[in-house]
């Protein structure tokens, strides 16, 4: 089975067109379609550039984009620089990415409807033990009964039960 490159330039020469015309048509730059015809896939950046290089080459040349695509898949897998997908980031995730990414999957509308019923409970809670504290040691429940003594009269009166 030929390569992905092989399969390129035989079928460009095939149609009698040369590198230049094939840019013209492709709009892909001369040096990558080269690229491509030498399997010299070291010269683009990404994967993504080179599977969009092939297919749009591809598709100009009348090829199975599909198959040539799923080759192409299998070459890279081989080569050391596009064997696995680059990192999206340099750094290693910390604690506050972590915790970042909590509160994006969180749904605020449940969230602040629980985060209300916690607190209205915690509201009644707190008001009740607080009335039923009060009930017990209330100051008047106990006290004698009371004698009325005017401020300036020596004279105490008793008071009505």
């Amino acid at each position: 089975m030929s390569t992905v490159a092989e399969q390129l330039r035989s079928a460009r020469e095939a149609k009698n067109l040369t590198v230049e015309q094939v840019a013209d048509l492709t709009k892909i730059r001369t040096d990558h379609i080269r690229a491509l015809e030498e399997g010299n896939f070291g010269v683009f950046s990404a994967p993504i550039y080179i599977r969009g290089s092939v297919k749009n080459y591809a598709a100009v040349l009348k090829l199975d984009t599909t198959a040539v695509l799923a080759e192409l898949a299998v070459e890279l897998k081989g080569t050391e620089k596009f064997s696995e997908p680059p990192p999206l980031s340099e750094s290693k995730r910390t604690f506050v990415d972590d915790i970042a990414l909590l509160v994006a999957k969180l749904n605020w509308k449940v969230g602040f409807a629980g985060l209300a019923v916690i607190g209205l409970t915690l509201i009644l809670g707190v008001s009740f033990w607080a009335w039923h504290h009060n009930q017990k040691s209330d100051p008047l429940k106990n006290l004698p009964p009371a004698v009325y003594q005017p401020a300036g009269a020596g004279d105490t009166l008793p008071l009505h039960r």
